[in-house]
């Protein structure tokens, strides 16, 4: 049997009926019949003990945050999140781009086309596909007026990705080629450290964003005092098993065998 009673002195002196600001505190005592004890573990529960004190604290002074916590979960989620497609990227170091001919590039599953643009004297990336029939630009070619050129039926488009010329419309028609359907899409881009950056992402928002932030900045390598050498490769996989590559050095003597001047392994 159990008795449950409860104490009207106040503890500590203080005043429960005041309107002070502190929290009211009842005490509970719970006094047990240890004739017939209900514990399970009669050898750890002491002979000796006659009551047990509980604190309760008065439902008048809330301790909960005034944050709920999935809202705050939720708000560091997003200060953590990262805008993938809200950055710089490399292409290319411009040593290695032909003004010539049209690149086919992929980069964050982006396929681009990287060209010069003669008559705005820079490079160009623009979306892989004509807006015609969708075939790649970079298997096409850069007219003598400069402009890009589609293989497959000779759309023209300049620097900002309209279209100046269609071989097939009538002279004396309406001038379909300035129809913004005939547009093909363009990205943000920019030379620094002599590497060509792009911008993966076409929204008119972002077409002078190279104004408010730019690549990182690499000053050694603008530096003539320091000697550079770039090094392209193009690998059929994503970012997550470069990274494990990268930091896992001890593939190195045996994957790159006779290439990269390592120590031998010494005999054992």
């Amino acid at each position: 049997m159990q008795t449950i009673k409860a104490s009207s002195f106040s503890p500590f002196h203080l005043n429960l009926n005041s309107t002070s600001s502190f929290p009211k505190i009842t005490n509970l005592y719970i006094q047990q019949n240890y004739e017939n004890p209900i514990s399970c573990f009669p050898s750890i529960q002491s002979q000796n003990a006659k009551f047990k004190v509980f604190t309760a604290i008065s439902p008048s002074v809330s301790t909960e945050s005034e944050t709920p916590f999935d809202e705050r979960t939720e708000n560091e989620n997003q200060e953590e999140k990262f805008e993938w497609y809200a950055e710089w990227y490399p292409i290319m170091p411009i040593c290695d781009l032909d003004k010539r001919r049209p690149h086919g590039k992929k980069v964050m599953g982006i396929d681009v086309v990287v060209w010069w643009d003669k008559n705005e004297k820079e490079w160009k990336v623009m979306d892989d596909s004509c807006p015609h029939r969708y075939a790649p630009l970079s298997e096409g070619r850069i007219d003598q007026w400069g402009r890009l050129q589609c293989v497959y039926h000779g759309w023209c488009f300049n620097g900002a990705g309209d279209c100046k010329f269609i071989p097939q419309a009538p002279r004396d028609g309406p001038p379909v080629h300035t129809s913004k359907r005939a547009c093909a899409t363009v990205y943000p881009s920019c030379v620094q450290n002599d590497i060509l950056w792009f911008w993966p992402n076409s929204d008119p928002l972002y077409k002078d964003i190279y104004l408010t932030k730019r690549p990182p900045y690499i000053p050694e390598l603008d530096d003539s005092s320091f000697s550079k050498t770039f090094i392209v490769r193009d690998i059929s996989y994503g970012y997550e098993l470069l990274i494990e590559n990268l930091m896992d050095p001890a593939h190195v003597q045996y994957s790159h065998y006779g290439i990269m001047n390592v120590p031998v392994a010494p005999k054992r």
